[in-house]
């Protein structure tokens, strides 16, 4: 019976096989058929690519993934969608670049007597970016004011400024959960504007927010809310924040009721002869 050569795949050298029975017991590794090797392919390109995890201040916070920073907000997709149709036809505008905007959210945090403390500080800082999602700056005294104990360049505050997707995470939290939560809420007060189209707002406890839970002691922070429009007028700004869901009061008259003084009776006397009248 004539030697076949049988060659090994592992070593690429050929050996003479004398028999079949020979030939049978060499157990070799037999390839793997195209559409097994399809479906291997396919499946190795299609495994989902590891989550990056999110950024971490150094102080140990968690801040806003920047993959979610790069989506349209919900409150954006409402306003691109509803907001600048209805506000368009309502006002007549002509250009899509006249319709008002919210442009930017200032929120400022004082902390009085905390300020001087290290620990304080630290802690409101830490509060206040759970909040908002951004990580605050100290703001200083421009002055000395003697009677507040304040010297120049004293830390006597924090502050942030939220623009993009951040801002309007902020703006939809603040209507939908931190209004409604604050104690005998009645809406806020529509003649907070400045007269520029930019908005004011107050809140006496940061705990209306979820991210502070009411187990936490120590002394209770309030802030500032500043939002910031492109509107021009009041009227423009008031009816932006309105379609955005903003509660405002209907107890309070929009138009300022302007009270006159009540005169007293030296206000009529003459001038120099004093409050006791002429004799």
């Amino acid at each position: 019976m004539a030697a076949t050569a049988v060659t090994v795949p592992s070593s690429g050298v050929p050996f003479p096989v004398s028999n079949t029975a020979a030939r049978r017991c060499l157990l070799l590794p037999s390839p793997l058929p195209r559409r097994a090797l399809r479906v291997v392919a396919s499946a190795a390109t299609e495994a989902p690519p590891k989550p990056t995890p999110p950024p971490i201040s150094p102080s140990g916070i968690v801040l806003v993934d920047p993959a979610e920073a790069q989506r349209v907000h919900r409150l954006k997709a409402v306003y691109d969608q509803k907001v600048v149709p209805l506000i368009t036809e309502e006002f007549g505008y002509t250009n899509v670049h006249q319709v008002p905007k919210v442009e930017k959210i200032v929120v400022n945090c004082g902390l009085g007597a905390e300020a001087g403390n290290s620990k304080g500080l630290e802690a409101a800082m830490k509060d206040l970016a759970n909040i908002t999602g951004q990580w605050p700056v100290k703001t200083k005294a421009k002055k000395s004011v003697a009677s507040f104990k304040i010297r120049e360049g004293n830390t006597i505050g924090i502050a942030v400024t939220l623009r993009g997707r951040i801002m309007y995470n902020f703006l939809d939290r603040i209507i939908n959960l931190g209004l409604p939560r604050t104690m005998d809420f009645l809406g806020v007060n529509p003649n907070s504007f400045d007269g520029h189209g930019n908005y004011s707002l107050g809140l006496r406890d940061q705990g209306v927010f979820p991210e502070i839970p009411y187990e936490v002691g120590g002394k209770k922070n309030g802030m500032d809310v500043c939002i910031v429009t492109t509107a021009k007028t009041d009227n423009e700004a008031f009816r932006l924040l309105a379609l955005l869901g903003m509660p405002f009061s209907e107890n309070i008259k929009s138009d300022v009721v302007i009270r006159k003084k009540r005169l007293k009776r030296h206000h009529f006397l003459s001038k120099g002869k004093g409050k006791g009248g002429r004799k």
